[in-house]
């Protein structure tokens, strides 16, 4: 029973990190820079009712391989600073917005732009990651 068990599991391991293996070789030589946030996962794991939905994910996996197939490739992979306020700017006038906890997906800046708080982070992390090629950082384009 053990030795089946082992199988499936080891068969799992194989599925994810051939997945991954594509999915960053696909990003890689699709794009001539990357940019991702640096995050915590070793801390976001203490959180025990995310830790398996992380640990399944394999973020630190996933940004090992961007690494070195950026650096094999001769890409830039560009890292946003863990603190940086990502989901609490709008992407379209750049003011910060209150405290917003976790369970607020989406809102609206005093400019009037409606924001999903997964695509306005998206936006602002590229924005950070372009001017930080271009100017070390800090600035908006």
């Amino acid at each position: 029973a053990r030795l089946k068990v082992a199988r499936v599991y080891a068969r799992i391991a194989d599925r994810r990190r051939d997945h991954l293996h594509k999915l960053t070789t696909r990003l890689v030589r699709d794009n001539q820079t990357i940019v991702i946030e640096d995050l915590t996962v070793r801390n976001m794991v203490k959180n025990h009712s995310l830790a398996r939905a992380i640990s399944d994910a394999a973020w630190r996996q996933f940004r090992t391989m961007l690494e070195y197939k950026a650096d094999w490739h001769g890409r830039n992979l560009v890292v946003v600073d863990r603190w940086f306020p990502s989901s609490k700017l709008c992407s379209t006038c750049g003011a910060p917005a209150g405290r917003m906890p976790l369970n607020v997906r989406s809102w609206t800046c005093r400019c009037g732009a409606v924001h999903d708080r997964d695509t306005n982070a998206a936006r602002n992390i590229l924005a950070e990651g372009l001017s930080v090629i271009a100017w070390g950082g800090g600035v908006r384009p």
